[in-house]
């Protein structure tokens, strides 16, 4: 794989999504038992690009240097299209947010990826 730092923001964004929606079901798993469409419509809910950007403000002045670097190169990118659940705003600041969790998986920095993961569980910005 060609090193992290050259990835094109949308290629760590694609690899951030799945990361963090791992990560969010493995947390509603361990809820307890709920019924699997009431599963998939609360990861609906927190996946969808509104609830991404107000985790994205929410962690924004927790990160490093580095990291905003990462965030801003993924909220600058220009989107082919937005879904009609979201503002162009929205979606960007979703989209970095998933180029931050995708660089953080692909350097192997496994311990912050899940500290800032950890606090966008426990602030629950989807419910703001």
């Amino acid at each position: 794989m060609q090193e992290v730092q050259q990835l094109p923001a949308l290629q760590l964004a694609y690899i951030g999504d799945a990361v963090y929606e791992l990560a969010l079901r493995a947390h509603l798993l361990s809820l307890g038992p709920v019924r699997i469409e009431q599963l998939h419509k609360a990861t609906v809910h927190w996946v969808q690009a509104p609830s991404q950007a107000a985790a994205a403000h929410m962690l924004l002045p927790e990160l490093t240097e580095t990291e905003v670097a990462v965030f801003y190169r993924g909220r600058n990118v220009k989107p082919a299209r937005i879904p009609k659940s979201a503002s162009v705003s929205e979606y960007c600041y979703s989209t970095a947010l998933e180029a931050l969790f995708g660089y953080l998986y692909l350097t192997e920095q496994t311990e912050r990826l899940q500290t800032l993961i950890a606090m966008v569980l426990a602030a629950k910005p989807h419910e703001k």
